[in-house]
């Protein structure tokens, strides 16, 4: 199979909009298909393999998230003989369009979903409500959403107010309300950023007895980017498709944070915040030990003296 999917390693660097997803077609032409499904979606797919990755991107994320310009799916097809399933949208539309729609509804009415071994769902975002929503089709599949909304329906949500604009987009025709559209998967796991108030109102209307909510606390909202720096996103895909215990893969996975700088200052931040000196300093000489971290050190011999400062001066902390 790796000799018929050597094309998957051609390079979209450097190509956009209409020229990204001519370049794409030309790679899906190989052993799938493309579909253009209307003037902001797309759909590709690669036959691979019996377990389905369906995953939801937009054209200015997918820029981002590796130096080919590859759609996220691609790793786990050339590493797992997974087949994908992609869309693709022009900015974030979650995906609300009677095309997407009408789409899905002949993947049901074909059984496409039913010739696959398994199905896992991914998307970040607008993206991660797309593949909550769309679940629906292949009942029993997994999905990996990272900070999903529920809906932007105002009369739920009218709390967040990121989206104003997209408020006109309706909500509550078909594959609408995303966390009553998991009522039909086999297990649905969905990560965010507790800290990121607005995403964990939105994670709480997906409390269902089949769903996950794991915490990355101190990472904000784009989670994906983080979970590639990490090089944990993939691991967590092939939990998903190995059906291991997800939940106990993450927290091993992600005490890989442990040794990430940019975490290691934000918590450092939320001690300072709350002159927390004590556990400051201890995140300085972690820090200063195990990355070997001459700033951390450094800003470690600053605490000290901001924290005897504050103890002649009767200062309690937070």
């Amino acid at each position: 199979m790796q000799d018929t999917l050597h094309f998957l390693e051609k390079s979209l660097a450097g190509q956009t909009g209409a020229a990204w997803l001519g370049d794409l077609e030309e790679i899906a032409d190989e052993v799938g298909y493309f579909q253009p499904l209307s003037a902001k979606h797309n759909a590709a797919f690669i036959d691979a393999g019996k377990t389905l990755l369906v995953t939801f991107e937009t054209l200015q994320s997918v820029q981002t998230m590796n130096g080919d310009a590859h759609p996220v799916g691609f790793e786990m097809v050339r590493e797992e003989g997974w087949s994908l399933l992609s869309f693709f949208s022009d900015g974030n539309t979650w995906f609300r369009n009677p095309a997407v729609y009408h789409y899905f509804d002949r993947l049901i009415d074909d059984g496409f979903f039913e010739d696959f071994d398994q199905v896992i769902f991914y998307g970040v975002g607008s993206c991660g409500y797309a593949a909550c929503a769309f679940s629906v089709a292949a009942p029993g599949a997994h999905v990996l959403a990272l900070s999903p909304q529920a809906t932007l329906d105002p009369r739920v949500t009218e709390w967040d107010d990121r989206f104003r604009r997209s408020r006109r987009i309706s909500f509550t025709d078909r594959y609408g309300y995303a966390p009553d559209m998991l009522d039909a998967a086999g297990r649905a796991t969905i990560i965010y950023d507790p800290r990121v108030e607005l995403d964990a109102m939105h994670v709480a209307l997906f409390t269902r007895y089949n769903v996950d909510k794991l915490c990355m606390a101190c990472f904000g909202n784009a989670l994906d980017l983080q979970m590639m720096r990490l090089a944990i996103l993939y691991p967590m895909l092939s939990a998903l498709g190995a059906d291991d215990p997800v939940p106990a893969e993450f927290y091993t996975l992600h005490r890989k944070r442990r040794l990430d700088r940019n975490y290691l200052r934000a918590v450092l931040g939320d001690m300072e915040d709350a002159k927390r000196w004590g556990l400051a300093k201890a995140v300085c000489d972690h820090a200063a030990s195990a990355l070997n971290a001459p700033r951390f050190k450094k800003r470690g011999e600053q605490i000290l003296a901001l924290q005897a400062s504050d103890i002649e001066q009767g200062v309690q902390p937070s």
